[in-house]
């Protein structure tokens, strides 16, 4: 049923209608192609009855494509504007759908109605991991995920260690699940056209590995390994470990397997867990969430 989704031109036509022009600030770029909302939606493997995540809506196209699975949509949408309009658009396309518009900046959100279980969505660029880490600390009953990004954060998140873009993100997603890239987005597919490529990034929600103390450890350890790259971990996570010296860092470090010159891109999550159970008990002071 072709009619279900959202068009080119009917992209422009909401927007005018709105004086919406997109701004880079709130990452306003819209998918105008009904090919690839609908691949987005099978890559998620969005099952009819399920209540299903969406951040930054925008003028729907993505919503319809899951609406049209027959899943439900919880719908965070910061601009008030295009939070007032699709239920509107919702309405004139698939009329019964089951949708809930939640207007608020998803990095303030504490709180879903329906309980979402998979997350699918369109991530402004410049949001796009304090968004996904966020969500995923706050909303445990998140299971799974497909959210296109920016392909170079997309490739960051789903990093191994020892690749040249493995970091902060990569490590601190980690935490939740694993990750996997899952596709392509061609910058064509968009109103305006972005000046950046865009990939499908994958999540599938796993046990956490440790308790919430170690999770604020880690992740303060882990800030403090890439804030400093180029040094040796003896040194940039002395203040971290509490040590005196490079001379006790390297015995921490040591003690939990880890050699005191190895750098932070050569560490695993479960390196950075053991250094922080290595350094005793208690939260790192000031651990970052």
């Amino acid at each position: 049923m072709e009619g279900a989704l959202l068009g080119a031109a009917e992209i422009r036509r909401l927007a005018e209608g709105l004086e919406l022009r997109p701004t880079k600030k709130l990452g306003q770029n819209f998918v105008h192609d009904a090919n690839t909302v609908r691949r987005i939606v099978e890559i998620a493997g969005v099952q009819r009855g399920e209540s299903v995540l969406e951040v930054g809506p925008g003028l729907g196209s993505l919503t319809l494509g899951i609406l049209e699975a027959g899943a439900g949509v919880v719908a965070v949408e910061i601009d008030r504007r295009l939070a007032a309009l699709l239920p509107e658009t919702v309405q004139r396309h698939q009329p019964g759908a089951k949708l809930t518009v939640v207007a608020a900046d998803a990095l303030a959100v504490r709180e879903l109605p329906g309980q979402p279980t998979r997350l699918v969505a369109n991530l402004p660029y410049n949001v796009s991991v304090p968004v996904l880490l966020h969500l995923l600390e706050t909303f445990p009953a998140l299971r799974s995920a497909v959210v296109m990004v920016q392909a170079e954060v997309g490739e960051r998140v789903a990093a191994a260690p020892g690749s040249r873009v493995y970091g902060a993100p990569s490590v601190k997603a980690a935490w939740y699940g694993s990750w996997r890239l899952a596709g392509t987005v061609s910058r064509q597919v968009f109103w305006p056209v972005p000046n950046v490529d865009s990939v499908l990034v994958g999540f599938e929600r796993g046990l956490p590995p440790g308790d919430e103390d170690e999770r604020l450890r880690v992740f303060e350890l882990v800030e403090a390994a890439f804030g400093q790259r180029r040094k040796m971990l003896r040194q940039s996570l002395q203040a971290q470990l509490g040590a005196a010296g490079t001379a006790e860092a390297s015995a921490i470090l040591e003690s939990a397997g880890i050699e005191p010159t190895s750098r932070g891109e050569q560490l695993s999550l479960g390196d950075f867990l053991a250094i922080a159970r290595a350094a005793g008990p208690g939260p790192v002071p000031g651990a970052a969430r």
